[in-house]
């Protein structure tokens, strides 16, 4: 499958392997941008900080790391390894971003997930409710021979989410038509665990570990609970972009005919609860 994709994208894909890895700026150590959250003699730190492993074995509950702000607006990305074993069943790897959960109703925060659940890739969104916007993907590599590059693409008109600079989803903002976007400030987070609907873990496969690289953060740190307008300025970077550019779009188009294996706009019982599925997506 790797060849065939490459055949497909050609001379423009090789244009976009130099800045897969992020420059300079993304290499920093990890207490720059990021501090453990949980399970913290499950993670482990190499390369002078530039790495951060989580384990997940059968005597803990997994581990995480999360931003130590938050933001309004930004493109947030992560280079992640899945663990080299040969099931992953029943195991949730995840790079997101969260806001705090609304104390009265729970339920109903906004979250964007890049998620492998069983070894497949996912994503949701979250927008001031209880989600169920997934989309599922086969990718065109293997997750756990390497690192890959992860974003999320966040500013007042779109949400992208970018695997290895390719545009996989793309969410609009659509509240002018009735349509929730995302409206609090929120932080990056990445976590291993266990979850009972990925399937059974089979524990003789362990200890699972997840590798994380790339700690830089291009965002507009909000400094409060609400979110603040110099977070919606046109004066930073990634917020000057209102849809794909034509060779975004191109990329886009052939991802999403040859690797989505699950919309739930297409999810006759899921799409009637969602008024962006009968809009245009991208």
């Amino acid at each position: 499958m790797a060849s065939h994709f490459l055949e497909i994208f050609g001379f423009s894909l090789l244009v976009f392997v130099s800045f897969v890895s992020g420059g300079p700026a993304d290499d920093v150590s990890f207490d720059q941008n990021y501090f453990s959250l949980w399970g913290l003699n499950h993670i482990t730190r190499v390369d002078n900080d530039k790495e951060v492993q989580l384990l997940l074995d059968q005597y803990s509950g997994g581990a995480g790391f999360r931003s130590i702000s938050e933001y309004g607006s930004g493109k947030f990305g992560i280079r992640m390894k899945l663990p080299d074993a040969n099931s992953t069943s029943g195991i949730i790897i995840c790079f997101y971003l969260t806001s705090a959960p609304d104390s009265s109703n729970p339920g109903n925060h906004d979250e964007l997930d890049f998620e492998f659940a069983g070894g497949g890739l996912q994503t949701n969104i979250f927008a001031g409710d209880s989600g169920s916007r997934e989309e599922r993907y086969q990718l065109w590599f293997d997750p756990r021979k390497d690192f890959h590059l992860y974003e999320i693409l966040w500013n007042p008109y779109m949400v992208v989410f970018y695997v290895d600079k390719i545009p996989v989803r793309v969410y609009k903002n659509y509240t002018d038509k009735g349509v929730n976007y995302i409206s609090n400030p929120m932080h990056t987070e990445a976590s291993v665990w266990t979850g009972d609907w990925a399937g059974t873990v089979d524990w003789k496969q362990g200890p699972f570990v997840s590798s994380y690289r790339r700690f830089g953060i291009h965002g507009c740190k909000s400094q409060n609970t609400s979110m603040n307008q110099e977070c919606l300025s046109p004066n930073l970077h990634w917020n000057l972009q209102k849809d794909l550019t034509p060779h975004e779009q191109k990329m886009h188009q052939i991802f999403r005919e040859k690797h989505v294996v699950y919309d739930y706009c297409l999810d006759k019982e899921r799409q009637q609860n969602h008024p962006e599925c009968q809009l245009p997506r991208n």
